[in-house]
């Protein structure tokens, strides 16, 4: 846990959140903004700030409970689909230095999380095949 943090205090009791949900590892409560009404946040219990610093336990259990919470919001609420997803970073829009996952349920026309502002170009296989190794290699390290 840390200081300043909202998701700590609210794992801590120090903040009020609706939670849903709960484990040793991981927690699940109502995001407060709900452009679709079901709107659910699963955090992990310990504090790190994005998925690129979790822990192979912590990882396997947030999946767990996003699975789980994803069933609940599908069958609680009315939707055509539903988005998932983790912000990193300011140019992706992450408003809490925790790490956390949204499960929003989605309505056909309901315009949120535009994936692309336009039509995406179709890289080509020499571009794709020089991705495919750059991320190789990094896994390699």
């Amino acid at each position: 846990m840390t200081a300043e943090c909202v998701f700590c205090e609210i794992l801590e009791g120090r903040a009020a959140a609706d939670i849903v949900y709960e484990d040793d590892l991981t927690a699940a409560c109502i995001d407060p903004r709900q452009h679709n009404p079901g709107h659910v946040l699963v955090i992990p219990k310990v504090h790190v700030n994005d998925v690129r610093a979790l822990d192979e336990r912590t990882g396997a259990a947030l999946m767990n409970t996003l699975v789980k919470i994803a069933r609940a919001v599908d069958s609680a609420f009315p939707n055509e689909g539903m988005s998932v997803w983790h912000s990193i970073g300011p140019a992706a829009f992450q408003e809490v230095p925790h790490m956390h996952l949204h499960v929003h349920p989605r309505r056909l026309g309901d315009d949120l999380l535009r994936v692309y502002p336009g039509v995406p170009t179709e890289a080509d296989a020499a571009s794709r095949a020089m991705y495919a190794e750059r991320v190789r290699r990094a896994l390699g390290r």
